[in-house]
């Protein structure tokens, strides 16, 4: 699981960053292994994290709510086309509706509130890329090589 320890991330072509490259929170490892990567790539032509703001109802709240994605990443494809992407970093357990219990643990109320919320989330996101030709994807562990 990712360790949720925070740290900064100090990259070494700020002029990549879009927002301030003196102030880039990492609110995990696997933030931080994807802000070096995002950092790092020739085919990163511009990244910034947390920088997008979305409107979504929170099921579990009851109320309107302001989501930040964890970054959002303009990539010039191998084809040649240039594409943005809103990326949110999450385990892959929180991507997918937990497992029914026999019994309603603390545990297992978190987890199902934690996917309701993250599901309202991820709905707002994929609505606000359809509308700005931007395309939405969920990273995990699989696809940032953590075992």
């Amino acid at each position: 699981m990712a360790e949720s320890i925070k740290s900064r991330y100090q990259p070494s072509y700020p002029n990549k960053y879009q927002g301030d490259p003196n102030n880039i929170v990492c609110r995990s490892s696997w933030e931080r292994v994807f802000c070096r990567w995002c950092d790092l790539n020739e085919n990163i032509i511009a990244w910034g994290s947390e920088e997008i703001r979305i409107k979504y109802y929170d099921p579990v709240r009851k109320k309107v709510r302001t989501y930040f994605p964890d970054f959002i990443i303009k990539v010039k494809e191998n084809t040649g086309q240039i594409k943005k992407y809103i990326i949110e970093i999450k385990p892959k357990k929180q991507t997918r509706p937990p497992k029914p219990q026999a019994r309603a643990t603390k545990s297992y109320i978190n987890e199902v509130y934690t996917y309701a919320t993250n599901e309202a989330k991820w709905k707002a996101a994929e609505e606000f890329c359809k509308d700005h030709m931007i395309e939405f994807k969920i990273i995990t562990e699989d696809e940032l090589g953590i075992k």
